[in-house]
Parts: C-alpha cells; structure tokens; sequence
C-alpha cells in the first residue's frame, strides 16, 4: 500500500485565521467538490508564504464565498492573506489520478492542473 496525493486545492489564498474557533480548515464547499475533499477528511495544508506545514481536517464553508478559513491552533501557523496548497491523500495499492484545482486570489476556479485525470475519473468539466 502506499500514501498518495488525490486531491489538492494549489494557490488558494486564506481569509480569515481564527484562533479561537475549535479547529479544522473551512473550505468553500464548491472548491471542496472540484477537488473531492470530503467533510472531516484529514489535509495537509502548505503554506507558500511561510513555509508552514499542518495537518488537520476539511469542513465545508459556504458555496461560493471563496472561504479558505484556518481554525484554531492552526492560526497561529498560517495567517490570513498567505497563500496555501491544500493536499488530501488515499492509501492505495494502485496508482491515483489525482484531482488538481487550481485557484486565482479570490479562491475562485481557474482549471484543472491536470484535466487527463478529471476525463479518466469521467468528471464532466464545465
């Protein structure tokens, strides 16, 4: 078996960095959909601008708000305004196609990184 990337969310930017919220990132439910992240699914969040790298779990946020939110403890490692790459992974024994959504700076979808994947997967791509 091994750990693969299956979904990643690239160049995302955060919006709010709440420390006092219970835990967990807030993701647009939208984006989370392009890219099939489930609710409460582990992430690993990268942050481009610090370097910072955490784990946690995904919650969905409203449709089409462009939420990208770092809850709890979280914000004390990545801060609103920081650009981050969201990254799930599968435990598999065969290869993944992964979905790869890349987004502009209001967290909206720009395309796919990689739509052979999205066409082997059968997603229709709007």
């Amino acid at each position: 078996m091994r750990l693969l990337m299956r979904s990643k969310i690239h160049k995302a930017v955060v919006t709010e960095a709440d420390v006092d919220y219970v835990g967990s990132v807030t993701i647009d439910e939208d984006l989370m959909d392009l890219a099939g992240i489930w609710h409460w699914e582990k992430v690993l969040i990268v942050s481009n601008t610090s370097g910072a790298r955490l784990e946690t779990y995904a919650i969905p946020g409203p449709r089409g708000a462009g939420d990208i939110c770092i809850n709890g403890a979280a914000a004390h490692l990545i801060g609103k305004g920081e650009e981050v790459i969201i990254i799930a992974f599968e435990l598999t024994d065969k290869p993944v196609a992964p979905k790869a959504v890349l987004v502009d700076r209001e967290n909206r979808f720009v395309r796919y990184l990689n739509p052979e994947a999205i066409i082997e997967d059968k997603v229709v791509v709007a």
